[in-house]
C-alpha cells in the first residue's frame, strides 16, 4: 500500500510541475472533507495541490430563511417539530431549535418513518417534519409522504428544503468559484442518480469529475486520475466507487422521488436563489406540504453575524481564515452551521487540523 502511495504522490506532483500551477479539487461531499482529514490525505498531497471543501453538508448549506421560517414554526404551540440532531443547533434570529425543545415540541429523530411515525402517535398536533438532505435521502422521504396518503395522515406535513447536488456544482462554475479545476464527485449521492449526472459538468465546463468512495486510498486514486486529466488536458467524467456507483444509479429511488417531487428553485446559503435546485412536493401532494398547510412564504436571508460559512462553502476560504474560527465560533459554541454539522468544513478543520501548516 506504502509504494501505491508514494506512486499516486508522485503522479500528482508531476501533473502540477506540468502544468505550472497550482490545481484546485473541491470535494463536493461533506464525508468526503471529514475522510479526507481523518486520513491525512490532506498531508501527504503537494502544496501546489489545494483541496477546496464545498457546498456538500445538507445542514451547513440550509439557507438562514429555512432556519428562522423553522423557529417560527416551534413558536405555534399545536406544531410538533421532527428534525434530525443537527439540525438542532443550528443558529436562526431567534436562537436555535435546542432552545425549544423544553417546551417539548421539537423532537429528534433518526429518520423520516421517525418523524410519520410521531405524527400518528400526537393526533392532536401538527407534526412538521424539517426535511433537509441531498438525493441520498430523497427517496426515503418521499416513502413517508406515500405511507401518510395511503393511510390519510392528515397531521403531517414535511418541510422540503432537499437539495439537488449538480445545479449547486454548476452555480459555482457560472459564477461564485469559477477557479476550480475539478470535482472529487459524491459517492452516496452517486448510488441514487448514478454517477452520469456529472457529464453536464465536463461537457459544459470542460472540468474533470471523478466519483469515488471513502477510503482512503480509493479518494487517492480519484485525485490522482483527476491530476492526469487535467495535466493531459482531457477532462473526463470517471468513477472509480464501481462496488457501489453506476452509470444509471437506482432506477427505484429516482422513480419514487420523481412521483412525489418537483425541482424549484431554492436558496442556498453562500450561494443564494440556484434554478431548479431545490424539491418541492407535487401539487397533489400539497396538503402534505408545510408551505401550503401554514401559508408560509419563505423569505431569503443572509447571515448577519459575520460568519464566513457561506464562502466556505463555495471554496472561496479555508475555516481558519474566518474571524470567528477556533475563538468565539467552535463545536461546543457554533455561530455557523459549518461549524455545527459533522460533515460541516469548519467542524474537520476545527477538529482534525491541517498538518501541513495549511493547504
Amino acid at each position: 500500500m506504502l509504494d501505491k502511495v508514494i506512486e499516486n504522490q508522485k503522479i500528482i506532483k508531476e501533473a502540477c510541475e506540468k502544468l505550472g500551477r497550482q490545481i484546485k479539487v473541491m470535494e463536493v461531499c461533506g464525508t468526503h472533507t471529514v475522510a479526507i482529514f481523518r486520513h491525512g490525505i490532506r498531508a501527504i498531497l503537494p502544496q501546489s495541490f489545494k483541496m477546496l471543501t464545498g457546498p456538500g453538508c445538507p445542514v451547513c448549506v440550509t439557507d438562514q430563511g429555512y432556519i428562522d421560517t423553522v423557529l417560527q414554526l416551534a413558536e405555534n404551540k399545536d406544531v410538533l417539530i421532527a428534525t434530525y440532531g443537527d439540525m438542532i443547533r443550528v443558529p436562526g434570529k431567534g436562537g436555535a431549535l435546542e432552545t425549544k425543545t423544553t417546551n417539548k415540541n421539537v423532537r429528534i429523530v433518526l429518520s423520516a418513518q421517525g418523524a410519520l411515525e410521531l405524527a400518528k402517535e400526537n393526533p392532536q398536533k401538527q407534526v412538521v417534519f424539517i426535511a433537509v438532505g441531498f438525493e441520498t435521502t430523497t427517496p426515503a422521504t418521499a416513502v413517508v409522504v406515500k405511507e401518510a396518503a395511503e393511510q390519510n395522515i392528515r397531521n403531517f406535513t414535511i418541510f422540503s428544503n432537499h437539495k439537488l447536488v449538480v445545479p449547486a456544482m454548476r452555480a459555482l462554475l457560472a459564477g461564485k468559484n469559477d477557479k476550480i479545476d475539478a470535482f472529487l464527485c459524491p459517492g452516496h449521492v452517486s448510488a441514487i442518480t448514478g454517477y452520469g449526472i456529472f457529464e453536464q459538468i465536463v461537457a459544459g465546463f470542460n472540468r474533470p469529475c471523478v466519483v469515488a468512495g471513502f477510503e482512503p486510498m480509493q479518494i487517492l486514486e480519484g485525485l490522482t486520475i483527476i491530476a492526469q486529466q487535467l495535466a493531459e488536458g482531457k477532462p473526463e467524467l470517471k468513477s472509480v466507487y464501481k462496488a457501489v456507483v453506476t452509470q444509471q444509479g437506482n432506477a427505484i429511488a429516482q422513480n419514487l422521488v420523481k412521483e412525489y417531487f418537483q425541482p424549484a428553485d431554492g436558496y442556498w446559503r453562500g450561494l443564494g436563489s440556484i434554478p431548479q435546485s431545490t424539491l418541492r412536493l407535487k401539487d397533489k401532494y400539497s396538503k402534505f406540504d408545510t408551505m401550503a398547510r401554514f401559508g408560509i412564504k419563505q423569505i431569503p436571508a443572509e447571515e448577519s453575524n459575520g460568519c464566513r460559512c457561506g464562502e466556505v462553502l463555495c471554496g472561496l476560504i479555508d475555516p481558519p481564515v474566518c474571524q470567528f474560527f477556533g475563538k468565539q465560533c467552535s463545536p461546543q459554541r457554533p455561530i455557523g452551521p459549518c461549524m455545527v454539522s459533522n460533515e460541516g468544513a469548519c467542524s474537520a478543520w476545527y477538529k482534525y487540523g491541517d498538518d501541513r501548516g495549511g493547504n
